[in-house]
């Protein structure tokens, strides 16, 4: 046991260290083997690689519509975020991004219906969930949809 190991309380095995003689038992091809992209140095193979069989993801079918490159994902708010809005009386996505509650205003904003408000607001947005809705409208507030 050496300095190190009495201080942490552990052991560690030694590195393996290869190329280092036949002796070693790990001398020439150092346990890689003769021949082949895993023998080289510095060679990474791809997960998905099966040797030259043709790939799993190739030979099953594709399925279905995929958009999410063009997809748009609406900002979201909660009811209770606009408790502790400043007097004005109407809340519009360029005033919720100024006061730094969405980061962009771009995809649209959707109002949820998560805590409560205290006060009559008129909320602007893209769209409403049901409850969003009817807390704004009991709290004396209107919803007014907007488009995108």
């Amino acid at each position: 046991m050496n300095i190190s190991d009495a201080v942490t309380g552990k052991r560690r095995e030694k590195k393996k260290r290869v190329g280092r003689g036949n002796g070693s038992g790990w001398g020439k091809t150092c346990g890689r083997g003769h021949r082949g992209a895993k023998s080289r140095s510095g060679a990474s193979i791809n997960v998905n690689y099966e040797g030259g069989q043709m790939p799993l993801f190739r030979r099953l079918p594709k399925r279905g519509f995929n958009n999410k490159r063009f997809q748009k994902r609406p900002e979201t708010i909660n009811v209770g975020d606009l408790t502790n809005w400043p007097g004005e009386e109407s809340v519009t996505p360029e005033k919720l991004k100024k006061a730094g509650l969405i980061r962009s205003a771009k995809n649209g904003v959707k109002i949820l219906g998560e805590g409560d408000i205290p006060r009559p607001l008129t909320v602007r947005a893209n769209a409403f969930s049901r409850q969003a809705r009817e807390k704004i409208e009991m709290a004396g507030g209107k919803a007014e949809l907007i488009d995108a």
